[in-house]
């Protein structure tokens, strides 16, 4: 069962830092990552999409090659790899993949303009340690299907900015004589 979760960021530069934060962290197999785009609200209320798979431009490329080699069987490879291309295309821009694209246009009506949201289907996470990556990264969090326990913490983190960096008057730990302490 996969997780949503949507965080606001002020800026859609500070949305993508994060989202690369969080690919970053798939790479070290700390969460599974099923979707990540970006809505962001511009002046005059239009909201665009920033998503990670252009469908689009991978339906081509599929529909290009599956066009050449049917092409080259009836000895038509060039008609074959456009006719193929044109229709990937086709089936990919009628394809949606992840984070259905009409509710966060819709959710993302509700930003500020200038604001970017970040929508997140997670497949599996590691909570502990992804919570420690973010914590103190800011944001705020709009949506999630999280329990309300695992929202607070996710909140928690993103708000911790004391936990991110230590207090600069801090003292530092008092050191041992190094010499081992008798057991028992």
């Amino acid at each position: 069962m996969s997780d949503l979760v949507v965080i606001v960021y002020p800026t859609e530069a500070r949305a993508e830092e994060m989202r690369q934060k969080l690919i970053g962290l798939q790479k070290e197999y700390l969460i599974e990552i099923g979707d990540a785009a970006i809505a962001v609200m511009h002046e005059g209320g239009k909201v665009k999409l920033n998503q990670l798979l252009n469908t689009t431009a991978l339906g081509a490329v599929s529909g290009s090659f599956w066009g050449l080699l049917i092409g080259a069987i009836f000895l038509m490879p060039i008609f074959g790899a456009a006719l193929g291309a044109a229709s990937g295309a086709l089936g990919g821009a009628l394809t949606d993949y992840g984070i259905d694209d009409k509710f966060m246009k819709d959710l993302a009506g509700s930003l500020q303009p200038g604001n970017a949201a970040l929508f997140v289907l997670v497949k599996k996470v590691t909570g502990d340690k992804v919570l420690e990556a973010l914590r103190g990264t800011g944001g705020t969090v709009l949506k999630t299907s999280l329990d309300r326990s695992q929202e607070q913490k996710l909140r928690d983190a993103l708000a911790d900015a004391h936990a991110a960096a230590p207090a600069p008057d801090a003292a530092p730990a008092p050191q041992g004589t190094g010499a081992p302490s008798p057991v028992g």
